[in-house]
């Protein structure tokens, strides 16, 4: 099998089509060919090829089974706060610049690392804002962080496959999520 091919990345979707994980295609045709799964959306003309026959290569497969899976949390580190933000300040709302990631309620008021607690915030409103709360500097934040979940982060993943696009709630005419 070429190596790049079957590194492809595939949406695999539990047996009532909720998101499960993403999987390389060598997992998913695993899964497929020992009857674990069936194909629900193929790879854009993208084949796997045998010496006798080929096969379309998967893009979408869906378990045959329900699996039960464990809540999965997302470690919070300063790329996923901001991931989780859309790489955008949550006092400006800019998009330029390098971005750092902010306490809300500084440390030294107490303010703890947690996904409640760190926004993504760009160096001008960082640094305008110090060690002090928004309301002390008369700044609000546009939105409450909160801990996101794992599909929200395959939505906000820039190299959505269309065929996931139903699957993830994203509508494909706005290229957002849809609520």
């Amino acid at each position: 099998m070429n190596g790049t091919v079957v590194n492809k990345r595939v949406l695999m979707l539990n047996q009532n089509y909720e998101p499960l994980t993403i999987c390389s295609a060598r997992r998913a045709i695993v899964l497929l060919f020992s009857g674990k799964a069936e194909m629900i959306a193929p790879a854009d003309g993208l084949r796997i090829r045998t010496v006798s026959t080929s096969y379309a290569l998967p893009s979408v497969v869906r378990l045959w089974q329900y699996r039960k899976v464990p809540f999965k949390s997302i470690m919070l580190t300063r790329k996923n706060i901001i991931i989780r933000d859309g790489n955008r300040c949550q006092y400006c709302g800019s998009p330029r610049g390098p971005m750092t990631v902010d306490h809300v309620i500084p440390k030294t008021m107490g303010g703890k690392e947690t996904w409640t607690n760190l926004v993504c915030a760009c160096a001008k409103c960082n640094n305008r804002k110090g060690d002090r709360t928004p309301e002390q500097v008369n700044m609000k934040l546009l939105k409450r962080p909160t801990r996101p979940s794992y599909i929200m982060f395959i939505q906000r993943d820039r190299e959505i496959s269309e065929q996931w696009r139903p699957y993830l709630f994203i509508d494909s005419s706005i290229g957002g999520a849809t609520t």
